[in-house]
């Protein structure tokens, strides 16, 4: 397929910027870009777009979510963390195959329209009964058009052991080792085109063992994948830290072996300056998350810190369990706000917040080399974005109109240079059947908690 997109707006996030410019997709990859019309070639066009009043920009990377919650959405409304982990696991705990798929593809599709090419998965919960969870979720991640980061998750500490979640969906060290190989062996794509790679990611401090932060972190070296978890969250994981390790939680991340260019953590909030400093000396990415933390009260991260000191900073969605809407566009507006709540008015800037969602996310995830930027060569993941309503009418800037204006409708989203989205709809699965399936699968897992 070659595709031509023409008279938009294009910001290549790398550098180049023009008021209207050229993309030309062929065979999967960035053929050309840049201003005016694309050059005249003898090789035929399969589609024309034609990008007058719109703005391409590279398609948006999610570097954290938990698609799985998009079953459950809407509970714990005013808890913090803790609180609602307490009372949703006992719900995850009756997770089996039909409701992750179903939570995926309703969660992908939601990302997709909001112009995520890339999610990142983080699947921690493996109920013994549940199936294989995680060919649920890169199935349903698929069948919609996005590439996908399944991070396979683990839990071996459970309440017996002082830990949140429920023995029941918790493993024993070996299992969760021997999971975490076979998801590797069995779905990870080492291609530079890949749509399906895999991470290890032991879920958080407070629900796994120092044991299987260590030899997980073994494994993935071992394998040659990245590692991922969550970290630094909360006040409340900090205190709990200090109680049990004696050491901050960036401490304890660095005794087991969990910093370094092969890392990326979620959420990053509460972080000293040499934690910071440590973090970008490291090059140990970062997930920002922001809806999600301002839904559980959790605190405002450092973001322009954590880049200032080179740490990569992606963003992150979440669950849609802590942030309802579970989309990346709205992710854009909500980092640079709470940035300047922290630290002014300049603190972040629009296109600041763009190269987060884009080639910050691709960073973290280890694939800059083919994501997150119109470069010549690069993967042809990119959106269309549509400025010409009233919404934006008047914003000169287009990033500005992205950025700070209500999230536009997307007129194409490509990954690969195939169509996932055009005209606002998805192009690939049926978003009526998705709704559907969700809200079937949603009531049986409720009713299984007596919900």
């Amino acid at each position: 397929m070659r595709t031509v997109i023409e008279n938009a707006a294009v910001v290549t996030v790398s550098g180049e910027e023009y008021a209207s410019g050229h993309v030309v997709v062929a065979d999967g990859l960035i053929e050309a870009v840049g201003p005016g019309a694309a050059p005249r070639s003898d090789s035929p066009v399969d589609r024309r777009i034609d990008g007058t009043g719109c703005l391409v920009t590279p398609g948006l990377v999610n570097t954290h979510h938990h698609l799985y919650q998009w079953a459950t959405r809407g509970l714990a409304q005013d808890s913090t963390l803790f609180g609602w982990l307490v009372e949703l696991y006992p719900i995850w705990a009756g997770l089996d195959e039909e409701v992750t798929r179903a939570a995926a593809t309703a969660g992908v599709l939601r990302l997709a329209r909001t112009g995520c090419t890339t999610v990142a998965d983080h699947h921690y919960v493996h109920p013994r009964a549940g199936g294989d969870l995680t060919a649920a979720v890169i199935d349903a991640a698929t069948s919609v058009g996005a590439r996908v980061h399944l991070v396979r998750g683990s839990m071996d500490r459970g309440e017996s052991r002082g830990g949140l979640p429920p023995d029941s969906i918790v493993e024993d060290i070996d299992a969760a080792l021997a999971g975490s190989a076979d998801a590797v062996d069995r779905h990870h794509d080492t291609a530079p085109d890949a749509a399906v790679r895999v991470a290890i990611g032991p879920c958080s401090p407070f629900s796994v063992t120092t044991d299987l932060m260590r030899t997980t972190a073994e494994l993935a070296r071992d394998k040659g994948v990245r590692l991922h978890t969550h970290l630094a969250e909360t006040l409340d994981e900090e205190r709990q830290c200090l109680e049990e390790f004696g050491c901050t939680p960036v401490e304890y991340a660095e005794k087991t072996g969990w910093l370094g260019a092969d890392v990326w953590l979620a959420h990053g909030v509460h972080l000293s300056d040499d934690a910071v400093a440590r973090l970008g000396a490291t090059r140990t990415g970062v997930a920002h998350c922001p809806t999600s933390n301002g839904r559980l009260g959790s605190g405002i991260a450092r973001v322009a810190d954590l880049v200032a000191a080179g740490a990569p900073v992606g963003l992150g969605v979440d669950g849609a369990a802590s942030n309802e809407d579970g989309g990346l566009g709205v992710e854009l507006r909500q980092a640079t706000y709470l940035a300047r709540l922290r630290g002014g008015a300049d603190a972040l800037t629009a296109r600041d917040a763009l190269r987060l969602a884009t080639l910050g996310g691709a960073q973290c995830l280890g694939r800059a080399g083919e994501l997150g930027s119109l470069e010549v060569g690069k993967l042809a993941d990119l959106a269309v974005w549509r400025l010409d309503g009233v919404e934006h009418a008047g914003i000169a800037d287009p990033v500005a109109a992205l950025v700070f204006g209500a999230l536009p409708p997307l007129a194409a989203l490509l990954v690969g240079g195939r169509v996932v989205v055009e005209d606002g709809a998805c192009a690939t699965v049926s978003e009526e059947d998705t709704a559907a399936a969700l809200r079937r699968e949603s009531a049986r897992l409720l009713a299984k908690a007596g919900r």
